[in-house]
């Protein structure tokens, strides 16, 4: 099998373990979202062997194309884990009485030297 076959082939395997990534942070489903982290980092590690690294590389239209269509995903997926993290961090601040470190002042300021 040349390295481009198995380029494609590692990355059409991550490309369905981004979309179960992108499944798993709708469901807010802990351990396939660590799974999909592991399956990830395996496949990095197996993409190494067969792109750029290797000796003799060459990526060809499909590769680049599979690429490109990773890349997108894992961007989204990216965004989306960073959106939950905010609402997280909001709501566990709601929860402790924490105030947000940019919420603006009260109105108390204003009276201020007022005798009323």
């Amino acid at each position: 099998m040349s390295l481009n076959q198995q380029l494609r082939d590692n990355l059409r395997q991550m490309l369905a373990v981004l979309q179960n990534e992108r499944h798993a942070l709708a469901a807010l489903d802990l351990d396939a979202i660590l799974g999909c982290a592991q399956d990830k980092r395996e496949l990095c590690g197996r993409i190494d062997t067969t792109g750029p690294f290797s000796q003799d590389f060459e990526l060809d239209e499909e590769c680049r194309g599979l690429l490109d269509a990773a890349k997108r995903i894992n961007e989204v997926n990216r965004q989306v884990r960073n959106l939950l993290a905010a609402n997280v961090s909001a709501r566990l601040e709601v929860l402790a009485g924490s105030p947000a470190l940019y919420r603006p002042a009260a109105a108390s300021y204003a009276r201020v030297g007022i005798n009323t």
